[in-house]
């Protein structure tokens, strides 16, 4: 599956760097590059502001565009950052934080923690009756860095160890060249159910080119363990 155009029209060159790699590492850079060239992206061509803005965009549309049509008597909603609240296995969230704020003397805070009212990136729900159920939870990171692993993780343990009902699907979405850095939210932790590239393909022949060795073997093990897939897989998934 190729690219789709709302993640090409957000790519572009920043000071002779991809606008997704990370400056100071090569491996990064070079396929990244290489990803670049297999796209078309003009090295002239400097891209838009606000990549991930435009990823949770790009998701947020391409979700709302395939869910009806692959199962149309489904009741979808697809939204950016909604309060997970919103959704009936996590209503009673509301009433844990407010106990947390009216303690004075922090003593729940330390104790259970503070954040519990979190607004994933893209949520997609279902309406079952008259309740509005959390189907899928789909983080949407430009590119992978340690403070964003801990920050999907984190919401996926809220998603997961709180819930009053079904769990929903927990996935993330990115742009992340460097195979060693998806492999460190992709591997199987538990946290997440999988890892949806926007350009796998593109991005396997570009590691297999730029980057032979651990990095292609790293990629290698992530789509053969069934923790890396290609974007255009997801509306597929969520509509079973």
């Amino acid at each position: 599956m190729s690219a789709p155009d709302f993640v090409v029209a957000a790519l572009g060159w920043r000071n002779g760097a991809p606008n997704i790699a990370d400056r100071d590492n090569q491996p990064s850079v070079r396929i990244a590059t290489a990803l670049f060239e297999s796209l078309g992206v003009a090295r002239t061509y400097e891209g838009p502001p606000g990549g991930g803005r435009l990823l949770e965009e790009g998701v947020e549309g391409e979700l709302q565009r395939r869910l009806p049509g692959l199962v149309p008597d489904r009741d979808w909603t697809v939204d950016r950052h909604r309060r997970v609240t919103d959704f009936a296995q996590y209503q009673h969230l509301d009433r844990i934080q407010a106990l947390i704020e009216q303690d004075e003397s922090r003593t729940l805070s330390a104790e259970i923690g503070r954040e519990y009212i979190i607004k994933p990136d893209v949520t997609v729900g279902v309406t079952i009756g008259e309740a509005l159920l959390l189907h899928a939870a789909v983080s949407c990171k430009w590119t992978i860095r340690s403070d964003r692993v801990q920050n999907i993780r984190h919401e996926a343990v809220i998603l997961t160890r709180h819930r009053r009902g079904r769990q929903p699907h927990i996935v993330a979405v990115t742009v992340e060249p460097l195979p060693s850095r998806l492999a460190s939210i992709a591997r199987g932790t538990g946290e997440i159910d999988a890892v949806y590239h926007v350009a796998l393909e593109e991005l396997q022949e570009a590691v297999s080119g730029a980057a032979p060795g651990a990095q292609e073997e790293t990629l290698e093990e992530l789509v053969g363990q069934q923790r890396l897939f290609d974007f255009g897989q997801l509306a597929s998934v969520l509509s079973l």
